[in-house]
């Protein structure tokens, strides 16, 4: 089964797609769903042929799949593929899509601004460049929860200021869920502190600390690749991680993708963006329930979908097709 274009389906108005991040992988993603649409496999092939190697092995059997140059590629062939799945089965592009850091890219991918296998030799370079930014052991992320955004990030200012690194607020999740990253030994604290203040704090085990200055050497030799990657406008708006707004001009998404690796993921202000807009419905195309998860707490958001499954999927095209209006 051929992937359809977006010339080919209706475009709903109230609905849009978000594409999550790195930690939304498992091992065995998409084995259920790929043994009712032959899309699933054949995505994985043309990624897979892309990079020289086999991606649906690392995600089937984990081997590897920790591996942030490996990470990357999986997840985003799984999320393409799930979004061509939906298309072929006669799912409504949506009015707007978004992706959560690494999400973006699957979002450029669905929007038919870069071709999968351009994607995943980017994600893949990506991923090599920030594993090689941060010696191992020397960075860190945790995620803050129960404090206001000012909050987070004074505390980081504060830890930052006279000490050897820096710590930064790397992505706002949601109202009072902020995930911090830097220097080791800052996160801890910061970590610690935040707890002083009645705040909860997670360490995420990564391995790299994404979205902070720390990346600027790597976003330096990233932006090279990108200038020598062919990008076309999308057809579909997508929203950008690093000022929750659309490009208008490749160049200026080009700049964007750069500036994603060492800014924060301004993932509030995108959920509110799309709200502003009018959007009730948001389909998390990708492994898990990350995203849609944290929709389901907007005061505008009427239902969220995931579409990891054969069951997810064919409730999600029912149900958005009738909150379109395109079925009774």
């Amino acid at each position: 089964m051929s992937a359809k274009r977006l010339d080919q389906v209706v475009q709903a108005t109230k609905t849009a797609f978000v594409f999550p991040g790195q930690g939304s992988q498992k091992v065995g993603m998409l084995a259920e769903i790929a043994e009712q649409f032959s899309g699933v496999q054949n995505t994985f092939a043309e990624a897979s042929e892309a990079l020289g190697f086999d991606l649906w092995q690392i995600a089937q059997t984990g081997e590897g799949l920790d591996q942030t140059e490996n990470t990357q590629p999986v997840l985003l062939t799984a999320s393409v593929a799930l979004w061509r799945t939906w298309l072929d089965l006669g799912g409504v592009a949506p009015k707007y899509l978004a992706g959560h850091s690494l999400g973006e890219y699957s979002a450029l991918v669905a929007a038919e601004a870069m071709s999968l296998a351009d994607a995943v030799k980017l994600v893949n370079l990506r991923g090599k460049l920030m594993q090689t930014a941060v010696p191992q052991g020397q960075g860190a992320m945790a995620a803050i929860l129960g404090l206001a955004d000012d909050q987070v990030v004074a505390l980081c200012q504060q830890a930052s200021a006279n000490a050897e690194g820096s710590v930064e607020a790397a992505n706002y999740n949601s109202q009072g869920q902020v995930v911090i990253a830097g220097t080791a030994a800052l996160v801890q604290a910061v970590m610690a502190e935040a707890k002083a203040q009645n705040g909860k704090a997670i360490a995420l085990p990564v391995s790299v600390p994404s979205h902070c200055s720390l990346m600027k050497p790597a976003a330096e030799q990233f932006a090279e690749a990108l200038e020598q990657t062919a990008i076309e406008l999308p057809r579909i708006p997508v929203i950008q991680n690093v000022n929750a707004q659309a490009a208008t001009d490749v160049a200026q998404l080009r700049q964007a993708l750069t500036a994603q690796l060492y800014q924060s993921v301004q993932w509030t202000k995108t959920m509110q963006y799309l709200q502003d807009q009018g959007i009730g419905y948001i389909v998390e195309c990708g492994p898990g329930t990350v995203l849609s998860n944290l929709a389901k707490r907007l005061p505008n958001i009427e239902k969220t979908f995931a579409i990891d499954s054969k069951s997810r999927i064919e409730d999600a095209l029912n149900a958005v097709l009738v909150a379109e209006g395109k079925i009774a």
